[in-house]
């Protein structure tokens, strides 16, 4: 099995802390669709599998059209061999979902909307320069379930001056409205966007780690009450509502992302498209694919396999390990993995390694320990 990712490069206006590929201005939107289309046309012998999930991402994919979507979906049937039961997800903003705007995604092969509702405050929303407001976050959730059973919505914690108190109502209002998938991420500063330029101007307090990590504590507590698995350290669904889109990347299965910015992945390489939507425009109409490529060596592999597989609650698999890469790895694995299990943060058991309760928001730090560097 194999997913397609579609990226769409727009939004209405720049959140003050993401650095994904996006553009404000919406005049090369049509001609954007169909470079989507021509690059899915040029690219369709690179999947071999059948294609079990269909994912647009962004940018805000909710923006398209219903012409659009519809000259997407039909050039995908058209090109690739799609499962019976696919799941496909489709980013949204709460300012899009109207209730005509809804109903137009029932109408297309849309099964699946990801919200990004970051927040059901007004403070925050602002802080953050989303083009939402609370009661729009709220109602558009209660709309979406008229029509739509699988939904996920998104939630940032760790954010500037929001207190325990502020989350724990942020996920109480998530859980009452008996949402079945979660995604909570916490809010991380990157380079180049206006949140870290606030910060260092002593416009917004910098981001404390210490109130993040209560923040997942209370994440982990509140959810696990409430029937929701946590399958992956940000996500957290009711059971048969598991993202099959994103288990899928962690585990290491084959996906093609379409668009300006997005990467693919085929188990031995990796390739990902200019950041720059002239550029991919110009590129795809003369025929050619804006792409660079790196090919993936057995420690990329094993590092990888670490990193996703920690963050899992699959787990790494010590037979795994030894099958695919030898004796070496699984005996430096475990011997990199001494002081966290000795000092509970991993847990062995059934020949496999995971991360304990206590180890869980340092899983990433936890991971680096047990990565590799020319292992030979």
């Amino acid at each position: 099995m194999a997913g397609l990712y579609i990226h769409i490069p727009f939004c209405k206006q720049a959140c003050h802390y993401c650095d994904f590929h996006f553009s404000t201005s919406l005049t090369k939107k049509a001609e954007l669709v169909n470079a989507l289309c021509k690059e899915l046309v040029l690219r369709k012998d690179e999947l071999k599998d059948e294609v079990e999930t269909i994912y647009f991402g962004g940018g805000t994919p909710s923006l398209l059209s219903s012409g659009e979507l519809n000259q997407i979906f039909e050039t995908i049937y058209s090109n690739y061999k799609i499962s019976e039961y696919p799941e496909i997800t489709l980013e949204a903003n709460p300012d899009d979902l109207s209730n005509s705007q809804i109903h137009k995604f029932t109408n297309s092969r849309i099964n699946r909307l990801s919200i990004g509702i970051q927040s059901f405050f007004e403070e925050d929303l602002k802080l953050m320069n989303r083009a939402h407001n609370a009661s729009e976050a709220l109602e558009c959730i209660i709309e979406a379930k008229r029509y739509f059973e699988n939904i996920s919505i998104d939630l940032i914690y760790g954010i500037p001056g929001m207190s325990n108190e502020r989350w724990k109502k942020n996920l109480e209002i998530a859980l009452n409205l008996d949402v079945p998938h979660l995604s909570c991420y916490a809010l991380t500063v990157e380079t180049k966007t206006a949140l870290k330029k606030f910060i260092e101007k002593g416009i917004v307090p910098p981001v404390d780690e210490e109130s993040a990590q209560q923040h997942y504590e209370i994440l982990l507590s509140e959810t696990e009450k409430a029937g929701y698995e946590n399958y992956e350290f940000s996500n957290f669904g009711k059971p048969s509502f598991y993202s099959r889109n994103n288990t899928a990347y962690w585990e290491g299965k084959p996906y093609l992302g379409i668009g300006p910015s997005a990467h693919s992945y085929n188990g031995k390489s990796r390739s990902w498209n200019v950041a720059n939507n002239t550029k991919y425009i110009k590129s795809i109409e003369a025929g050619l694919l804006p792409s660079e490529m790196e090919i993936l060596s057995i420690e990329d592999k094993y590092n990888e396999y670490i990193m996703t597989g920690l963050r899992t609650k699959k787990g790494i698999s010590l037979e795994k390990i030894e099958s695919e890469f030898g004796t070496n790895y699984s005996e430096y694995l475990l011997k990199q993995a001494e002081n966290h299990l000795q000092n509970e943060l991993l847990i062995l058991e059934n020949q496999t390694l995971k991360i304990s309760k206590k180890g869980k928001f340092l899983s990433d730090g936890i991971a680096s320990d047990l990565f590799l560097v020319n292992l030979d």
